[in-house]
């Protein structure tokens, strides 16, 4: 008998464990040889070691360029991947894509709108200087059977009208796509805590870091402009839920560096999410 209640408790620990999920979200700066020492070729282990090192389930990332994605998949092979690029909707142009653990999670369905006035198709939105897409997955434990969703976006950096507005319109379609269930939303937004866009997002999603259990680690600011020292107000990089009770367990900034050289000019935020509770 105390075998079998060992056994039982073992097979508990280890659901309750397969519900805790790593989420990553990270702007990998796109592939320029004006980047110098910083230019991809020089990167690109790196930002793959970043999420393999930590054992990231998803990652959503921003400023992908189709060569940069190829060069993550083959370092990453127990990952898989999609997404679109936001110029044509096929491999034009920087993509939001998301890497998931295929060992780990089943897909079960992906999309890519833009933020614009015509989210289904390619477009350029609002007083935008570029087009701004999200890229979203719904998935399934493979061990838990849970279902949720990852949505990744990243926010136009000069248009204040178009950030607002995708704010808005990502809050619109998290509810027409995620109905009650858990969605996450990841990205690099191009705003402050304190800035309008953030606050529009705050009105119905929470930020992780408010909930998680663990104090945060790491700084505030994500964005280092390849620079070591810390840039003062730049969080721009988040990762949000859609329901306030959502037990995050620990939330950080990662700032490692190699030799004093970093993976990209964003420094990744990782939270660790348990999606055991509805």
């Amino acid at each position: 008998m105390k075998a079998i209640k060992l056994v039982f408790c073992l097979f508990v620990l280890n659901n309750l464990n397969a519900q805790n999920i790593k989420v990553m979200t990270f702007n990998i700066r796109y592939n320029t040889e004006r980047d110098g020492i910083n230019k991809w070729d020089n990167r690109k282990d790196r930002a793959a070691e970043m999420v393999k090192f930590y054992e990231a389930d998803f990652c959503g990332m921003q400023e992908a360029l189709i060569g940069q994605i190829n060069d993550l998949q083959e370092r990453l092979p127990e990952y898989a991947h999609f997404g679109l690029g936001r110029d044509d909707g096929k491999e034009k142009g920087e993509f939001s894509p998301i890497f998931y653990s295929k060992t780990k999670f089943k897909l079960l369905k992906n999309e890519t709108f833009w933020l614009s006035e015509t989210p289904e198709k390619p477009s350029k939105g609002w007083d935008a200087n570029l087009p701004r897409i999200v890229t979203w997955g719904y998935f399934q434990d493979i061990k838990s059977k849970k279902k949720f969703y990852v949505f990744n976006t990243h926010y136009d950096h000069i248009g204040q009208v178009a950030r607002a507005e995708s704010s808005k319109l990502i809050l619109r379609k998290i509810k027409e796509i995620a109905g009650n269930e858990l969605a996450i939303l990841t990205g690099d937004f191009n705003a402050t805590p304190t800035e309008e866009p953030i606050k529009i997002i705050l009105s119905e999603l929470t930020e992780t870091s408010t909930l998680s259990q663990s104090p945060h680690f790491g700084p505030e600011s994500t964005f280092n402009g390849f620079e070591a020292k810390e840039v003062d107000n730049r969080r721009i990089d988040y990762v949000f839920v859609n329901k306030p009770k959502t037990n995050v367990l620990k939330h950080a900034t990662l700032t490692n560096t190699w030799g004093g050289l970093f993976a990209s000019d964003h420094h990744p935020v990782l939270a660790v999410i348990n999606i055991s509770i509805k």
